[in-house]
């Protein structure tokens, strides 16, 4: 169950960092955040009213909000990380971001067998080379590497957050609707900061017509990342937190395959290197 969870984890996130990469050709990332999330909370709002979720609010709701807060927060210093430094470096580093839930489960007690840790160890190594690092060329500004590390670091904790955010399937249903009430706060909060600075939301000329024609891939960038964040909560739970947080954590490798096969992007040497490094502790994991 948790291995199977936490693959689907990786597909749907690995497909919304596609989608998302390439609406950021079109338009803001931070409107591509703050729209696909809206989206999201408009779905999840209707998912709870249907279902009586909201009988589940409790404490535990506080880490979805702090995950709600933490997740536009990474996403903004990745994007800034990309446009900064080669993504050749940014990418592999933001991976790194697995530490965070695998290093709780430890701390929690959580004690993998030897197959397990050779897994581990295995299937990170191949997540950072999935991301093609450039190992040479020219320096890379210490601003992005710091705003790659917060990224990294922020991505890992909304992991650990998500996952103790709720223990049934309604109580899920509403954590990650909080999640993104406060995903949308934030994120609009800081659009809106953007827009007063004298930054456009959209294109000029036609962004909205743009917006709207865009709308079918916004909405499934923001409800793949839903998806992902629900399959993960359930990969956790349902096993260690250990095994979760590195198998969901593939994502980088299905991002890579889906340009090579929409894109024509060929994949480096070191990203296929990385890529059979991933599938070869995905192996060792499912079978500690």
């Amino acid at each position: 169950m948790t291995v199977l969870f936490a693959l689907a984890t990786a597909v749907l996130w690995g497909l919304a960092d596609f989608g998302g990469g390439l609406l950021t050709r079109r338009i803001p990332a931070l409107t591509v955040v703050v729209v696909s999330q809206v989206v999201a909370v408009v779905v999840l709002g209707s998912v709870v009213l249907a279902t009586g979720a909201w009988r589940e609010a409790g404490p535990q709701l506080w880490f979805a909000v702090a995950a709600g807060l933490v997740g536009p927060v990474a996403m903004l210093s990745f994007y800034k990380a990309l446009a900064l430094g080669p993504m050749g470096v940014v990418s592999p580093l933001g991976s790194l971001g697995v530490i965070v839930p695998v290093g709780a489960g430890l701390a929690l007690g959580e004690r993998p067998g030897p197959g397990q840790f050779a897994g581990i160890a295995v299937a990170v190594v191949g997540i950072v080379l999935a991301g093609g690092p450039e190992l040479r060329g020219a320096p890379v500004q210490r601003r992005a590497v710091l705003l790659t590390l917060v990224a990294a670091f922020g991505f890992g904790a909304v992991m650990a957050l998500i996952s103790q955010a709720s223990h049934t399937v309604a109580g899920l249903f509403l954590a990650l609707f909080v999640q993104r009430v406060t995903n949308v706060a934030a994120g609009g909060a800081a659009l809106w900061v953007q827009v007063r600075r004298g930054t456009p939301a959209l294109p000029e000329g036609g962004g909205a017509r743009l917006l709207w024609g865009l709308l079918p891939a916004l909405a499934f960038v923001g409800l793949a990342d839903v998806a992902a964040n629900g399959t993960y909560s359930v990969a956790a739970q349902s096993g260690p937190v250990t095994v979760a947080a590195v198998l969901s954590s593939l994502y980088p490798v299905i991002t890579a395959l889906a340009a090579f096969a929409v894109l024509k992007e060929r994949l480096r040497t070191v990203q296929a290197a990385g890529a059979g490094l991933a599938l070869a502790g995905t192996v060792l994991l499912a079978a500690g």
